[in-house]
């Protein structure tokens, strides 16, 4: 178990009258458990909260009038993690089920339709199972540049293949479009944690279906993915993004803030990421 406390600072100045929908909250899920929680809002606002029944994800909505506005979430999360059997089979895709299925799609961001091919030729001879989801997790790591500034909110599995450059919502896009194209199930987990090289922000790993369960994947090598507090899940980032708006607005600060309560069991942690998996349940648990 490993306890970590969590913050968000948004800052905008709203131009025109503008609805706002945020997904910044520790999500109610299986392997974490939200100690306590405190959400700010300027005051004027009224506040409308949801949670996704498919997905898990808590969001919360409101207009807001022209002028300052801010945010901020504050949490103490519980992350627990399971343990990964290293010989975890592939599933066969007419055993996947129904509520996973939807996984295997390409998606605007995961043209696993358009890299099918270089999936294949790159790892359609290794042998199924969790080892060829490493393999891929691998390959990102060690061919793709992290280098923030080198993609936008546009950018695609399939262009950051190409440039070989990205950040984490890059890396995680393009394995889960890997995985897809060899017929893996896959999505986008976004969460807090906390990194070696600050600045902090959220960060972006995604999970793959393997036998049987989801286990947790971090191709970027920057934190450990058993003390990623999660935020949302979804088929790619458009269904994680933290702040969705429609008005005119501009963003004055964004600050995120981590703080891990136990230290972390090596000093270069960021080197075993990739040999780390979390493993999470496919359905969300009801509020606390």
């Amino acid at each position: 178990m490993h306890l970590s406390t969590v913050e968000t600072v948004l800052e905008y100045e709203v131009r025109t009258p503008t609805h706002f929908c945020f997904n910044l909250e520790a999500a109610h899920w299986p392997t974490q458990k939200i100690v306590s929680e405190a959400l700010a809002v300027s005051s004027g606002v009224a506040m409308h909260s949801f949670t996704d029944e498919r997905s898990g994800n808590r969001f919360f909505r409101f207009d807001a009038p022209p002028g300052p506005l801010l945010v901020n979430y504050r949490a103490d999360v519980e992350v627990h993690s399971e343990h990964v059997d290293e010989h975890l089979p592939e599933t066969p895709v007419g055993e996947v089920p129904d509520d996973v299925f939807r996984y295997l799609m390409p998606t605007r961001y995961c043209e696993s339709d358009v890299l099918s091919g270089a999936a294949q030729q790159m790892f359609g001879d290794i042998a199924p199972g969790i080892g060829r989801v490493r393999r891929v997790v691998n390959w990102i790591h060690d061919s793709i540049r992290y280098q923030p500034g080198s993609t936008n909110s546009t950018t695609t599995a399939q262009e950051v293949f190409v440039q070989r450059a990205g950040v984490c919502r890059d890396f995680a896009h393009l394995g889960i479009t890997m995985c897809r194209a060899l017929n893996i199930p896959a999505r986008i987990v976004v969460g807090y944690v906390w990194f070696d090289e600050p600045p902090q922000d959220f960060h972006a790993t995604f999970e793959a279906w393997i036998g049987g369960r989801w286990v947790l994947f971090d191709p970027t090598g920057m934190a450990p993915v058993d003390r990623l507090v999660r935020i949302g899940t979804g088929r790619d980032a458009k269904d994680v993004a933290f702040s969705t708006f429609f008005g005119t607005i501009e963003m004055t600060r964004k600050e995120v803030n981590v703080f891990e309560h136990e230290p972390r069991k090596t000093a270069d942690s960021g080197k075993a990421v990739v040999e780390l998996a979390a493993v999470g349940a496919d359905a969300p648990v009801q509020s606390l």
